[in-house]
């Protein structure tokens, strides 16, 4: 008995432990980062970091010399919120009104067509959006230029549009859906037609959830790093054109890292401060939104009443039918375009030599280094990720009461991590994991670091299938004699599993699409077969950019893209199937 309840407390401690692990790596990324940083702000001096309007860097700039270049970050600034407004007008936008016909104006089999098309569009690496922005609508908007270039504000907004529109929709739709039925009926009930019963009661009443998930897609597009810089121009002025060539914070940082000096590594540092201040006021407001208190029904049953006079006086509800029809058909148009392009231009250029040849120099390009270097990432950054997010998982799910503070600072950290933009992870991983590996990038500090923003998704996803499971399951497990661990062990986690190999899968897809936290901790120069971990390797997505910024390997980058569009479309395809099965199986528990 005094041995069963030794087991009982390791457990507990392990778990509590693991989840614990979330707040210390909150706590880490913001203090090494902010220490790092704070030279340099002692040096350029905080506020003309901040508004500073000029960068010009001196690579000789030390701490103990004068300073004699300019580190100013705030046209970067400046583009960035230019960038990510004007993905909100295409991506929110096009979002919402796509939402809304998949929930209300759709056929219920070209429904689940939708679904898998947002889906998909879901997990296309934003290294594709930008390849297929810097190929297709570059010279496509060049044409309206007067520099010929297509490079600028607009062509930022439609690659982040696309890029945040599955976010806006699966998270829009959902709150749509979890309006009551009683409501539309109402309003049918008291003489407004079906467009005035859905833009006038319906969406009004699921206003949280899709102010929410466009706060949700400001964040993606803040942090967005790889897609923008092959598509922005990168200049550093101010975009006050359509087609003027600008800078954002996250471009700024992958694109000095590389040579940076002293003070201008510091300067870098710091605009991973900066970003993430900007993301933390998201997250308040996100927050803010989420927890705000639905309107009482009073409320809706004055609305519904107005609705009555309101639905013989408007008929805007008409154009936002015809509206919702566009946005869909805007929504499966890129999808169709991104893998068509990919796929008439990188099937012919595969080749046996190209995937599987012996990389040696650069006039013998083989991406087979850069397959293995992303294979092994996965197992070492999952073998990391998978036990703590588990474990972590359990413990907020089966251990915690409600309103603990503890289970609050948690899930806190976790919706931090979650909303880390990649760039930050790959700072946090260069001055972290690269310096403890031996200063050196290599395929373990790679690992590691991508290990650290899986954390959310492994959580989020295990913690929703352990709530699925039955607690009758649980309470037939103690009445035969079982422990909480042997439960959990043996009855809760065996019936999650779908659940929790649908995120191992969603995480390998995201090892595989993510670029930005490989570029410094894991290597950014393509390079022969690695012969440890310890060595420098390039991922697949990091070889596409590379390729594919050469200019002299364009044909070899249409068929990176084609492999890894392949890789990660299969992987969601296979967690959607997973997940499927899930729902069927709770679904026929219900009945």
């Amino acid at each position: 008995m005094e041995r069963s309840d030794v087991k009982e407390k390791f457990y507990k401690i392990l778990f509590a432990f693991t989840a614990i692990i979330c707040i210390i790596a909150v706590i880490a990324i913001f203090v090494f980062l902010i220490a790092r940083s704070i030279p340099a702000f002692g040096k350029i001096g905080f506020f003309e970091f901040v508004f500073g309007k000029d960068w010009y860097p001196d690579y000789r700039d030390t701490y103990d010399g004068e300073l004699s270049g300019s580190y100013g970050v705030f046209k970067m600034i400046v583009g960035t919120l230019a960038a990510t407004c004007g993905s909100i007008i295409v991506g929110g936008v096009l979002g919402v009104f796509t939402a809304v016909f998949i929930s209300k104006f759709c056929h219920k089999r070209l429904k689940k067509v939708f679904d898998v098309v947002i889906n998909l569009l879901a997990g296309v690496p934003s290294v594709i959006f930008g390849f297929f922005g810097m190929k297709v609508l570059l010279p496509m908007l060049g044409v309206f230029a007067d520099n010929g270039s297509g490079s600028g504000v607009l062509a930022v907004s439609l690659v982040l549009g696309l890029m945040i529109l599955p976010t806006v929709v699966s998270l829009s739709k959902t709150s749509i859906d979890a309006v009551p039925d009683s409501y539309y009926e109402g309003a049918r009930a008291l003489g407004a037609t079906h467009e005035q019963a859905v833009f006038g009661t319906v969406v009004p009443a699921a206003k949280s959830g899709i102010t929410a998930s466009i706060i949700l897609g400001i964040g993606r597009s803040i942090g967005e790093t790889m897609a923008v810089i092959m598509v922005a121009g990168n200049a550093v002025n101010y975009p006050t054109g359509l087609f003027r060539s600008f800078r954002v914070l996250t471009a700024n940082v992958v694109m000095e890292m590389g040579y940076a000096g002293e003070v201008q590594l510091g300067a870098l540092i710091a605009t991973g401060v900066v970003l993430l201040i900007f993301i933390f006021f998201v997250n308040v407001l996100l927050g803010l939104v989420t927890n705000k208190k639905k309107k009482d029904r009073a409320s809706i049953k004055r609305k519904n009443a107005f609705l009555s006079e309101l639905a013989h006086k408007i008929k805007i509800e008409k154009i936002g039918r015809i509206f919702s029809y566009i946005a869909a058909g805007v929504a499966a148009a890129g999808l169709v375009s991104i893998i068509a392009f990919v796929c008439i231009k990188g099937i012919p250029n595969l080749s046996a030599k190209l995937l599987f040849g012996k990389f040696e120099t650069l006039s013998t390009i083989s991406i087979f280094p850069s397959i293995v270097a992303t294979l092994i990432t996965i197992v070492i950054s999952l073998l990391i990720a998978i036990p703590v997010g588990v474990f972590t998982a359990i413990f907020l799910n089966e251990y915690t009461k409600k309103g603990s503070k503890l289970v609050k600072a948690i899930r806190s950290a976790i919706d931090v991590l979650s909303g880390i933009p990649s760039i930050v992870y790959a700072l946090f991983g260069m001055v972290t994991f690269v310096v403890f590996f031996g200063n050196k990038t290599s395929i373990l500090a790679g690992s590691c670091t991508v290990a650290v923003m899986l954390l959310p998704t492994v959580v989020k996803s295990t913690e929703e299938s352990l709530k699925s499971v039955s607690d009758s399951l649980r309470e037939g497990s103690y009445a035969l004699g079982a422990g909480k661990v042997r439960t959990i062990f043996k009855v809760v986690l065996p019936s999650a599993l779908p659940g929790i190999m649908s995120a191992i899968i969603l995480s390998m897809g995201r090892v595989v699409a993510e670029s930005a936290p490989f570029m410094y901790t894991m290597g950014s120069t393509l390079s022969p077969m690695p012969n440890s971990v310890l060595d420098s390797g390039t991922t697949l997505a990091v070889a596409l950019y590379k390729l594919a910024g050469e200019g002299r390997y364009v044909d070899q980058a249409y068929a990176t893209a084609f492999v890894l569009l392949v890789i990660v479309l299969a992987l969601n395809v296979l967690a959607q199937v997973l997940s499927n099965k899930l729902d069927k199986k709770l679904k026929g528990r219900k009945k």
